[in-house]
């Protein structure tokens, strides 16, 4: 059946609409992109709304129409990357398979994995914690973003307490689990090219291989009978 012309005009506007739409969101994430370069080049401080229109060669009246202040800005950068982030080990939790030494390594690998950990990121990710200390705002961006990524490293420790019958605490082992990684974040914001992501994988999985040798080979690659206890493999 031909469209009436009252429907060719509503599938127009709808269309329309959606373009818009899609360009407000296209155009924001510019924005948000150029802002993650200019925090990783120039820190915090001399990161500005001018320089970042610049970067992302649009006016600055588009960026003062999505973003009025640079603290905006700052903290829809900051959601960004934290939506990005947990977006990111969520994916890689759940195609993992369902033991639990795949769990974890899924999970202690996800902060070094391509999509997230690059050097622009990393330092960007660093020059907006520094300014956490004095504003709520970020810190609350933070504490939501590390809340739920620990609370499931901390239940796959037990578990793989559990299973192995370790002695460590689960919640220390993911504390230290936690600031492994910040600690390796940290190299590769500050050694450049002389610090790779591969040695930091590297360094994250023989750690797997060191606290949970029942679950992981030295190498940090997961054994296939990791279910196994510790007490049922000695006899």
């Amino acid at each position: 059946m031909a469209k009436t012309s009252a429907q060719k005009d509503e599938a127009g506007e709808a269309a329309g609409t959606g373009r818009r739409r899609e360009s407000k969101e296209k155009r924001r994430e510019q924005l948000i992109n150029a802002t993650i370069d200019s925090l990783a080049r120039r820190g915090y401080a001399s990161t500005t709304l001018a320089n970042v229109s610049d970067g992302a060669r649009l006016s600055r009246g588009i960026v003062n129409f999505h973003f009025d202040s640079k603290d905006n800005l700052l903290i829809e950068t900051l959601q960004f990357m934290s939506d990005e982030y947990q977006a990111n080990w969520k994916a890689r939790y759940a195609a993992s398979d369902d033991d639990t030494a795949s769990r974890l390594a899924a999970l202690v690998t996800a902060d070094l994995d391509r999509a997230i950990c690059t050097p622009r990121k990393v330092s960007a990710w660093f020059a907006l914690m520094a300014e956490a200390k004095s504003r709520p705002a970020y810190q609350k961006l933070v504490w939501e973003r590390d809340a739920r990524y620990r609370a499931c490293l901390t239940e796959n420790c037990r578990m793989a307490k559990e299973e192995a019958d370790y002695t460590f605490d689960p919640e220390t082992v993911t504390a230290a689990i936690y600031a492994m990684q910040e600690g390796l974040w940290l190299r590769l914001a500050l050694g450049g090219r002389e610090y790779r992501r591969a040695t930091a994988l590297k360094t994250a999985l023989e750690m797997l291989g060191t606290v949970f040798p029942c679950h992981f080979a030295p190498d940090g690659m997961p054994l296939l009978e990791a279910h196994r206890s510790k007490k049922g493999r000695r006899k």
